[in-house]
């Protein structure tokens, strides 16, 4: 399977998308094997010319995916794109509302000429009183109180990755790959949905969930209730700190011999989680004078002999040479709009023996612009649609 052909090989996909939610589904899709062709303004998607936390958007979700200039504000633009849609298998968008259809490109004007058309728009909210609102990551992280269960009380923040925008661009992967598979059975393609709103309110379900067999609203994370004795970040000595996780009876065992703890392994108030957590508070006190005299690496190697959940605090930066992300194949070596190269994660999943791997980089503004309208055999539109 090494060089066979990838699993989405020989699906087309257009992608009318911009900043993160509609380029993760689509670079899911393209590292899956599809033929991604991100169709962009004249001057380009704006996070090429993106600053500060977002300057990297660009290059990371628009790996193998080839570049489509059209301007769409025009009427050459448009009938451009309408021809190269007429036998396109899938179409991702994630402009505003209704932006779509007053271009003439909804799934309705679209699926009468291309009935086996997916069609995904990946929106801030779901059908319902809220679809016509704009929305942002950061927005309904707020509205959802994913904001609120991330920071400490009375100061709600945001999660520190676009997890919204990822998950719903994922859930968008879901449902244009469940609408592929029912496609080989009906013959037809359909109108497919993912939304911010609803992918945040789906992770705070599970504290929905909390409160509603606990009977009580749930409490942000940094002072939620112990589910383990211990099951946090300890200082050791010369810097550097180290979470701990002993979540169950037999990490307690191997934590304790690992760290020296053979008083703590012999109290029989310890011998199980609910003793452990009643006494948590004397629990993190002694483990944390132990772990304060040892370096941290050596409390490191200590928890990994003893199979024990852990991880040093560590930044972004310690990634590009983390020995896990580089293993194997490793990262992929992406160039950035200066012509320099960065090592980046790739697709997090494994499919069989196929190599999801960097195919093209990212591409440079209507890169492929001619070898798209050859390829599908559309006639060049009276105006460069480049222009």
């Amino acid at each position: 399977m090494l060089n066979s052909p990838l699993p989405l090989s020989g699906i087309r996909v257009f992608e009318f998308s911009h900043t993160v939610m509609g380029p993760s589904c689509g670079v899911t899709l393209a590292d899956l094997g599809a033929d991604v062709i991100k169709v962009e303004p004249p001057e380009g998607e704006p996070t090429r010319r993106a600053a500060g936390f977002a300057s990297g958007f660009f290059p990371y979700f628009n790996r193998n995916k080839r570049s489509l200039t059209a301007d769409l504000k025009s009427a050459e633009g448009i009938d451009l794109v309408r021809s190269l849609l007429a036998d396109t298998d899938v179409v991702i968008e994630n402009y505003a509302p209704g932006t779509m259809e007053r271009l003439g490109l909804g799934y309705d004007a679209l699926v009468e000429r291309n009935p086996r058309l997916i069609y995904c728009a990946l929106k801030g909210f779901l059908t319902g009183p809220y679809e016509r609102r704009p929305a942002l990551d950061e927005i309904v992280q707020y509205m959802t109180g994913l904001a609120y269960m991330t920071g400490p009380p009375g100061r709600p923040l945001r999660a520190g990755a676009s997890v919204v925008d990822i998950l719903g661009g994922a859930f968008g992967v879901i449902a244009i790959l469940a609408a592929i598979h029912e496609r080989e059975r009906t013959g037809r393609g359909q109108f497919v949905k993912s939304a911010l709103f609803e992918s945040s309110a789906f992770l705070v379900g599970q504290h929905m969930a909390g409160e509603a067999v606990l009977g009580e609203p749930a409490v942000p994370m940094p002072v939620r209730g112990a589910a383990w004795g211990i099951y946090e970040t300890f200082k050791t000595a010369g810097g550097g700190d180290v979470f701990i996780g002993v979540t169950s009876d037999s990490h307690w065992q191997r934590f304790c011999r690992a760290f020296g703890l053979g008083d703590l392994l012999a109290d029989e108030t310890l011998r199980d989680n609910a003793g452990r957590v009643a006494a948590k508070e004397r629990l993190k006190e002694r483990v944390g004078a132990v772990v304060g005299t040892l370096a941290a690496r050596d409390v490191c190697e200590r928890c990994e002999r003893a199979e024990i959940p852990f991880s040093p605090v560590v930044t972004p930066s310690d990634l590009f040479d983390d020995p896990q992300l580089n293993a194997g194949i490793g990262m992929m070596d992406t160039r950035l709009a200066d012509g320099r190269y960065a090592k980046l994660p790739r697709l997090p999943i494994e499919v069989g023996t196929h190599v999801l791997g960097l195919c093209r980089q990212p591409p440079a503004l209507g890169e492929h612009n001619d070898e798209i309208i050859a390829e599908l055999q559309v006639p060049h539109a009276a105006e460069d649609p480049r222009r």
